[in-house]
C-alpha cells in the first residue's frame, strides 16, 4: 500500500463512458477469437478423441453463427464474452446480488456511465466527467427503476460528482472510513461497460500512483475495466466501497491498469464544501 510512483507524464483514458470505435472493436474481437482458438486447441490436446457424428456439429455451428451475427450490431457481445461469463458466475453469490441493487446506470443525452447509491435517500456518487455540464440526469436502479437525479455537488479536481434522487428506502453501499489495502488484495467492482448493465468483475490491488495532471494520488488495479465503468464502486472483502473507477492507463511495469479515486478524497473534498 505504501509503494507510490514518482510524478511523470501520463496518458490516461478518462472517457470510459464512450462507445467503441470500429478499430477498438476489431482489436477486441480478434483478441477473443485468439483466446477461443487457444482454448479449443488446449481442449483438443487434453481430451481423448472419440467418434462424433458430424451433422450435429454443423447444425450447432450454423445456429451459433446466425446468433452471433444477429447480436453484433446491438450488443457487441463477442469482445465481452469473458467478462460476461465472469459476471454470471459472480452474480450467483447472494452478497454480490445485494451489491448490484445499489449500482445505477447514469445517462445524459450523449453519455452513459455508472454510479452507486451511498444512502437510503438516493445520494449517488459518480464521476464528474460522466455528468459534466448537466444539472440533472437520469439514473436507473436495477430493481427500483428510473429516477431523475439532480447534480448537487461536483469536484472536478478529483473527477467526482454527487447526485440526489430524493426518494426513501433505496438500497445503498456502505463507504469505508479509509482506503486501506494490501498489494494483490482482491476486490470487486460493478458497472455498465460497453452496452451492458450491472456487470460484476474482479481484480487485484496494485498500488498508489501520482498522475502528472493530478495533485492527488490515485490507485491502480489489475482488472478488466472498459468504457462504461466510469463511476463503478471498488468494493473490498468487507463489502465496503474504498474508491471509484474513473480511468485506465498503460503503465510501464503493469501494462493496462484501471485507476480509481480513493474514498478518502471524497471525504476530504466534501468536508471542504461544508
Amino acid at each position: 500500500m505504501d509503494s507510490k510512483d514518482n510524478k511523470r507524464d501520463d496518458i490516461i483514458d478518462e472517457d470510459l463512458y464512450e462507445e467503441f470505435d470500429d478499430e477498438e472493436l476489431y482489436e477486441l474481437v480478434q483478441e477473443e477469437r485468439r483466446k477461443a482458438l487457444e482454448r479449443a486447441k488446449s481442449n483438443e490436446e487434453s481430451e481423448p478423441k472419440r467418434p462424433f457424428p458430424k451433422w450435429p456439429f454443423w447444425l450447432i455451428a450454423i445456429a451459433l453463427v446466425f446468433n452471433v451475427f444477429a447480436l453484433i450490431p446491438q450488443t457487441f457481445s463477442i469482445p465481452a464474452i469473458d467478462f460476461l461469463i465472469t459476471s454470471a458466475k459472480l452474480s450467483t453469490d447472494e452478497t454480490i446480488q445485494t451489491y448490484k441493487k445499489s449500482v445505477v446506470v447514469v445517462e445524459t443525452d450523449d453519455s452513459k456511465g455508472t454510479g452507486f447509491s451511498i444512502s437510503d435517500t438516493g445520494t449517488i456518487l459518480t464521476n464528474h466527467h460522466v455528468i459534466e455540464g448537466e444539472t440533472s440526469v437520469t439514473v436507473a436502479f436495477p430493481d427500483e427503476g428510473l429516477f431523475t437525479a439532480d447534480v448537487t455537488e461536483s469536484y472536478p479536481e478529483i473527477d467526482l460528482a454527487v447526485l440526489q434522487v430524493g426518494e426513501q428506502d433505496l438500497p445503498y453501499l456502505p463507504l469505508a472510513e479509509q482506503t486501506n489495502f494490501e498489494a494483490n488484495e482482491p476486490i470487486h467492482f460493478i458497472g455498465n461497460p460497453l452496452r451492458f448493465n450491472g456487470i460484476v468483475n474482479e481484480g487485484t490491488m496494485i498500488s498508489y500512483t501520482q498522475l502528472s495532471s493530478w495533485d492527488e494520488e490515485v490507485v491502480m488495479i489489475e482488472a478488466p475495466v472498459y468504457r462504461g465503468n466510469s463511476g463503478s464502486p471498488i468494493i473490498n472483502e468487507d463489502g465496503k466501497v474504498i474508491g471509484v473507477i474513473f480511468a485506465t492507463m498503460t503503465h510501464d511495469d503493469f501494462g493496462k491498469v484501471g485507476l480509481f479515486i480513493p474514498i478518502d478524497l471524497y471525504y476530504k473534498y466534501a468536508s471542504q464544501k461544508e
